[in-house]
C-alpha cells in the first residue's frame, strides 16, 4: 500500500521529458532492494522438515517465536509433516481433486477464494489504477489536478491498512468485513448516483460558442444539423471518427461550450482563451460529491476487504495443505485483478460510468451474503480448531459472534 502511494507521488512530481520512461525506471529500485533482501530470507522450516534437515527448521523457528511458544510450534510442524507423510505425500504434490474431495479444505477453498475473488470484484483496482481518470469523469479537466487529487485517494488506501492493524484483533476478521463491505455499498451507490447526476447535466453545447473556433467544429455536431440543438458535453465527448473534445465556456465552465475535434492544437486554443478543456468527462457541480464517494470507498474498503481477506487465507487452511491453498488464493485475486482492470474503461465506454460503479455495487451486496454465509471467524483460533469448525460447520446466515466460545460450541454441534 505504502508503494503505491509512492508511485503516485511520483507520477505527480516527475514533470520531465521522458516522464514515463523515468516512472518506469524508478520501479527497478525498489525491485533491486526486494532482489537483495529475498537473498537473506531463511528457507520454509516446513520444507527443511521435509528435507530431514530438523535442527536448521527448529533454529528458525526459534528466532521467529517467543520462547514460551516455539516448543508447541516445533511440535505441531513436526506431527503437520507426519501426517503428510503417513497420507503418501506433500502439499506440492496434492492435486485439486484431493484438495475438493477433502471437506475441511474445500470449504476452506470457497471461503478463501471467495474473499480474495470478491476482493477485486467490488472494484478496488479500478480506483487504485484509474482514479485520475475517475476524477476527470468527474468533472476535473486538468491533468495536474487529476493526479493531486487521487494522492488523496492512495494516502487513505495506506492509511486504512495501518488502522486494520489495530482493528483485526479487537473487532474479528468477520465483523470487519461486514462493516467493510456495508460501507462499500454505501460508497458505490453514491457514486453511482454523482455520475448519473454529472451525465444527465452535463453543459450544453452552444453554436455561437463553436463557431469562435473556425475549422475545428466537430465534424458529427456539424452533421447533425439542425439535430445539434440537443448536443451537451456528454454526447460531444462519444462523439468519434474523429474524436471530440469539450471547450467550457470561460465565464463560467456549466454554461454552454464549444464541441471541437480533439486533438493538440485544439487544446492549446482552448486553453489559450483561458477555457478548460475536456476529454474524458464533463463539467459538473458534482464533482466534489464524487471525491468524497472515492474517499468513503477508500476508508471501508481498506481495513476489512483490503487486508482481511490475506489474513483469513493464512489462517483457515490445515497446515499441510497451506502452502497450496494460498497458492490457489493468490492465483486467483490476480486473475480476478486482470479481468477488473483490464474491464473497467471498457464498461465505461459502453454503458457508462454510472452503471459501472452501480455493478460493483450489486456484486459487492453479494460479497456481504458470501460474508455472511460462507465465511467463518478465526480469530484467535488455533488451526486444529479451525479444522474442527469447518468439518462441522454448515452455512449460517450470522452476522455477529460474541467471541470464541461461540465459535468453539458452533463446531462441536
Amino acid at each position: 500500500m505504502m508503494m503505491m502511494m509512492l508511485s503516485f507521488f511520483l507520477s505527480f512530481f516527475f514533470q520531465a521529458p521522458g516522464t514515463w520512461r523515468w516512472m518506469l525506471g524508478v520501479a527497478a529500485i525498489p525491485a533491486m532492494v526486494q532482489f537483495v533482501l529475498m537473498l537473506l530470507l531463511p528457507e520454509s522450516p516446513r520444507w527443511l522438515y521435509r528435507k530431514r534437515r530438523v535442527e536448521e527448521a527448529e533454529a528458525i523457528l526459534r528466532k521467529i517465536y517467543p520462547t514460551n511458544e516455539v516448543e508447541y510450534e516445533i511440535r505441531a510442524l513436526k506431527e503437520s509433516v507426519e501426517a503428510e507423510i503417513e497420507e503418501g505425500g506433500s502439499s506440492e504434490k496434492i492435486n485439486i481433486g484431493k484438495l475438493l474431495k477433502t471437506k475441511t479444505v474445500r470449504r476452506g477453498l470457497v471461503a478463501g477464494v471467495g474473499l480474495q475473488v470478491f476482493q477485486q470484484f467490488v472494484g478496488i483496482n479500478t480506483v487504485m489504477y484509474y482514479s485520475p481518470t475517475i476524477v476527470q469523469l468527474a468533472g476535473f479537466a486538468s491533468n495536474q489536478t487529476a493526479l493531486a487529487l487521487s494522492l488523496v485517494t492512495s494516502g487513505l488506501n495506506a492509511l486504512g491498512s495501518i488502522v486494520s492493524i489495530y482493528l483485526i484483533d479487537r473487532t474479528g476478521r468477520r465483523r470487519l468485513l461486514i462493516v467493510s463491505l456495508c460501507g462499500v455499498v454505501l460508497s458505490l451507490g453514491l457514486l453511482s448516483t454523482v455520475f448519473h447526476k454529472t451525465t444527465s447535466s452535463s453543459p450544453a453545447i452552444g453554436r455561437q460558442e463553436t463557431a469562435r473556433f473556425g475549422g475545428y467544429t466537430c465534424p458529427a455536431y456539424d452533421s447533425a444539423g439542425s439535430g445539434s440543438s440537443s448536443w451537451d458535453c456528454m454526447k460531444c465527448l462519444t462523439a468519434s471518427s474523429p474524436d471530440c473534445g469539450f471547450c467550457a465556456a470561460s465565464a463560467d465552465k456549466l454554461n454552454p461550450g464549444a464541441c471541437l475535434i480533439s486533438n493538440s492544437t485544439v487544446r492549446d486554443l482552448c486553453h489559450g482563451e483561458s477555457r478548460l478543456w475536456y476529454t474524458r468527462g464533463c463539467p459538473s457541480r458534482y464533482g466534489w460529491l464524487a471525491l468524497i464517494g472515492l474517499a468513503l470507498y477508500i476508508i471501508f474498503f481498506s481495513p476489512g476487504m483490503g487486508t482481511v481477506p490475506w489474513i483469513v487465507n493464512s489462517e483457515i487452511y490445515p497446515l499441510r495443505f497451506r502452502g497450496v491453498c494460498g497458492g490457489i488464493a493468490a492465483t486467483a485475486n490476480w486473475i480476478s485483478n486482470l479481468i477488473v482492470a483490464q474491464s473497467f474503461l471498457s464498461l465505461t465506454e459502453a454503458i457508462g460510468t454510472s452503471w459501472t460503479f452501480l455493478i460493483f455495487g450489486v456484486i459487492s451486496v453479494v460479497a456481504l451474503v458470501f460474508v455472511i454465509a460462507c465465511v467463518p471467524e478465526t480469530k484467535g483460533l488455533p488451526i486444529e480448531e479451525v479444522e474442527k469448525m469447518l468439518e462441522h460447520r454448515a452455512l449460517r446466515f450470522r452476522l455477529w459472534k460474541k467471541g470464541n466460545d461461540d465459535e468453539r460450541k458452533n463446531s462441536s454441534a
